[in-house]
């Protein structure tokens, strides 16, 4: 979680026995997580483990009981087949993790959310130039929730309904996001709250504790470049239009482009790459309305694709240099829209 800081202790697990438990705890002074393991605690204290070596250690380690104690800071780890003394760190040099004061707090459904930031995490901006893009914009403030992230060349917006919301709309850092959607894959169960306070927010179950950081800023009005009105729609067969869009990719230039061409119900696409060589791939589409042909990168129409689960796709054309959108057939709960290439 600490990956790249500076400061040694935040390259550390803090481990505490208390209360019969055994909880693990790291930060990275924006993320916090506690995770509570079953123990056998004989005495209680705590210790900052360096986390990589403990991790690798103990992932070595096959016996069935592991039994740890302390001395100043070294930690002795012994089982049936191993004896290890590791160097640690002074535990009361490890930041504190802030603890949920408020008492409102809502049950996520697991499911739905993680879906829902998976739909959008590949559109958040990864320069933080401009901070309210580097992460997921969440309105869960009503019933009807929205997610959405831009990075200024392509736009997702997802929305699902919800029977808890958070009351306002936060904007989610993009390493929460990922911690959240990796905490979520692993867990057995849907029971999860979640709160707000001090700009913080806070998911936990019986098991463990996030806390994070919310992004300061107010998110730009990205309903706005939605169109409203379509030239032209095409209908395609997600797995042949995924499967032509990476075949064509083997001869795209150093901008990834790729272009797209719409007619007569069949698309035609095409890449040429001066030092490799060029390709047509051709399939079967139907058209409503004319024609269109567009450039476009071809990473950003594969993330796309990969945010739909339906078996057909949806491209709308609504003009020369204007936006294309992506949606699945039959379903308005996500919207993907791409910035064209200049021709």
């Amino acid at each position: 979680m600490s990956k790249g800081n500076a400061l040694p202790i935040l390259q550390s697990l803090l481990l505490n026995a208390e209360n019969g438990a055994l909880k693990v705890s790291a930060t990275n002074l924006e993320i916090g997580a506690n995770y509570y393991v079953s123990a056998k605690v004989d005495q209680e204290g705590k210790i900052a483990v360096p986390a990589k070596i403990f991790s690798d250690l103990i992932s070595n380690i096959n016996d069935e009981k592991v039994s740890i104690s302390t001395k100043t800071n070294v930690m002795t780890i012994d089982s049936e087949r191993y004896h290890t003394q590791l160097l640690c760190f002074n535990p009361e040099e490890f930041p504190i993790i802030p603890v949920n004061k408020t008492k409102t707090n809502f049950r996520l459904e697991v499911s739905v959310f993680r879906k829902a930031l998976l739909s959008v995490i590949d559109s958040v901006a990864l320069s933080e130039t401009r901070p309210e893009l580097s992460g997921v914009y969440c309105n869960l403030s009503s019933q009807k929730a929205e997610l959405a992230a831009t990075d200024s060349y392509r736009l997702s917006e997802k929305t699902f309904n919800t029977k808890e919301s958070f009351g306002k709309a936060v904007i989610l850092p993009r390493n929460t996001v990922l911690e959240l959607i990796r905490l979520f894959d692993n867990l057995e169960t849907d029971n999860v709250t979640a709160a707000l306070s001090d700009n913080q927010l806070f998911v936990s179950n019986e098991d463990f504790e996030l806390v994070s950081r919310l992004i300061d800023g107010k998110y730009p009005d990205y309903k706005k470049v939605i169109p409203e009105k379509f030239v032209s729609l095409a209908r395609f067969k997600k797995s042949e239009l995924e499967k032509g869009i990476r075949t064509a990719s083997i001869f795209s230039s150093s901008i990834s482009d790729i272009k797209v061409k719409v007619a007569d119900g069949e698309a035609t696409i095409l890449a040429k790459n001066s030092d490799k060589g060029e390709i047509s791939a051709t399939l079967a589409c139907e058209l409503k309305n004319e024609g269109f042909e567009l450039n476009a990168n071809y990473n950003y129409l594969l993330d796309g694709l990969k945010a739909i689960d339906t078996d057909h796709v949806v491209l709308k054309f609504t003009g020369d240099g204007s936006p294309l959108v992506m949606t699945a057939d039959g379903q308005d709960d996500f919207t993907y829209l791409i910035m064209p290439l200049r021709s």
